[in-house]
């Protein structure tokens, strides 16, 4: 048996007025994702506890199989254990965004990507951050883009912190880390504008009309997990495939192989074929389950781009979802699960924890008649299938005992 999830990262959505009263995915094409939920199982998903933040962390742990409460410490760790960072029992890492922010007295979170840096202009600002900033206790990791890491040795973790991408345009004075250590947070934010005024990178950035990085902002800190590998659980061989540190630090803790993939982003620009011939060369090549991330519909939805929602939707479900749905038939049998791992409304620009959708074929499925259902929010809910909590999804996948 082969296995194959495919994740559209935020795909989920409220109906908006601008389409009709209809949402993002009702709009968009998606023959493939409708084959599957025509054909086989579709329905609604927990991945977010009700105590938990609606997080890609905590939603893509529960799709893996892991309660959350169970092995959550928070989105750095799982980043850095992808990095190849090794942390101690008292380290704390914090995921470290390169951002933009309004140049006024009252600043405002301007772009959370810092104008969707490219990783070779990151990582010299990174370097640069690390000469004038970094000591014994602090330590700047580069990773992909504007995401990168911060670790705290022996530091402290329990802070409240803000994702940047839950406060475009709104003023940051109230977002800061508050609590224990925050204001020491809060002095190297500062150090880092100051450092960044000048940096060579965003100069150039300035002078192409692109916007600058101006600071760094921390969050989602956390101490390393403890999790049991997925392929120990099922006795299976599976890997990876996304350009997300958060997502392939997950895939290194369930035992999966992490497989890279020239071009891929994490942007709407990725490299979509990439990663569907990728996965199917894994499981061709022996693999028994291979796990397909792409986040563009998240970032669209984090823009608040309705166009470029409905284009990331229908580029995954043609270019990732179509071909490894046709491909993997001639590998015997099989089963494709396709969902959205929590809703990024256009309307909120950010998480939101209600019930996602998905939808499950089998290859003993693949003849029968059609149950009259697309991959849609409102056809999710229409099935009456309702998984809670999340985590529970994943053995019902492996067993074949969705529905």
């Amino acid at each position: 048996m082969k296995y194959a999830l495919l994740l559209g990262d935020g795909m989920g959505d409220y109906p908006l007025e601008e389409l009709g009263g209809k949402t993002p995915l009702s709009v968009a094409k998606t023959p493939n994702m409708d084959f599957i939920a025509s054909k086989g199982t579709i329905g609604l998903l927990e991945t977010i506890p009700s105590n938990l933040p609606p997080g890609s962390d905590v939603a893509n742990l529960s799709i893996l199989g892991y309660n959350p409460n169970d092995c959550y410490t928070g989105r750095g760790p799982l980043e850095a254990v992808n990095m190849g960072i090794k942390l101690g029992k008292d380290d704390v890492a914090f995921r470290c965004n390169l951002v933009s922010l309004s140049n006024n007295e009252n600043p405002i979170m301007d772009d959370f990507t810092a104008g969707h840096i490219s990783s070779s202009e990151a990582q010299e600002i990174i370097a640069s951050l690390n000469v004038a900033l970094a000591d014994d206790q602090f330590k700047f990791y580069h990773g992909v883009g504007y995401r990168h890491l911060l670790v705290w040795r022996d530091g402290v973790a329990n802070m409240q912190t803000t994702p940047p991408h839950d406060i475009t345009g709104k003023m940051i004075a109230k977002y800061l880390p508050q609590g224990e250590g925050g204001d020491v947070l809060i002095d190297i934010m500062l150090k880092s504008q100051k450092e960044l005024q000048s940096h060579h990178v965003n100069i150039e950035r300035i002078n192409s009309g692109t916007k600058p990085a101006t600071s760094v902002w921390f969050w989602g800190q956390g101490k390393a997990p403890q999790i049991v590998p997925l392929t120990e659980k099922y006795s299976l061989k599976g890997a990876m495939i996304s350009a997300v540190d958060l997502l392939n630090g997950m895939g290194i803790c369930a035992g999966l192989e992490i497989i890279k993939v020239h071009g891929a982003t994490g942007y709407i620009d990725t490299n979509y074929a990439g990663k569907a011939q990728s996965a199917i060369d894994a499981l061709a090549g022996g693999m028994d389950f291979v796990f397909v991330h792409v986040e563009a519909p998240d970032e669209m939805g984090h823009q608040g781009n309705i166009k470029g929602k409905i284009m990331a939707i229908e580029d995954f479900d043609k270019q990732i979802v179509g071909k490894i749905l046709n491909d993997i038939r001639l590998l015997g049998d099989f089963r494709v699960l396709v969902l959205s791992d929590h809703l990024t409304p256009i309307a909120m620009k950010t998480h939101v924890g209600d019930p996602t959708l998905f939808a499950m074929l089998s290859s003993n499925e693949t003849e029968n008649a059609s149950k009259g259902y697309s991959f849609t929010e409102d056809m999710a809910k229409a099935s009456g299938l309702f998984i809670s909590p999340g985590h529970l999804l994943m053995n019902r996948f492996i067993n074949g005992n969705i529905a």
